[in-house]
């Protein structure tokens, strides 16, 4: 991904939502799956660290992006965008 694929996927970024949360659970099995199942139906999804997650966002960001095989596309504080071009439903063109 360049950088201007990059800076087109924050500027969508900005105006979603957080639809998953990480806790004091941290990342396991079933949250990596939901994120997997997330990234497959939304191509973009945007993840939010709360304060009780011992974790580094950035780390947790990292981790997530290796296990459903997907680009971070920011880590700001603790909110963590993913993208993933869907196989099956692709909405996001990218530049």
């Amino acid at each position: 991904m360049n950088s201007k694929q990059r800076a087109y996927l924050k500027g969508l970024a900005q105006t979603i939502q957080p639809i998953l949360n990480i806790g004091k659970s941290s990342l396991t099995p079933e949250f990596t799956e939901s994120v997997a199942e997330a990234l497959e139906a939304r191509e973009l999804i945007k993840i939010s660290v709360l304060k009780n997650c011992l974790d580094d966002p950035r780390e947790i960001a990292a981790m997530l992006g290796e296990r459903t095989h997907s680009q971070v596309v920011q880590v700001i504080g603790r909110k963590i965008v993913l993208y993933k071009e869907s196989k099956e439903h692709k909405k996001i063109e990218l530049p």
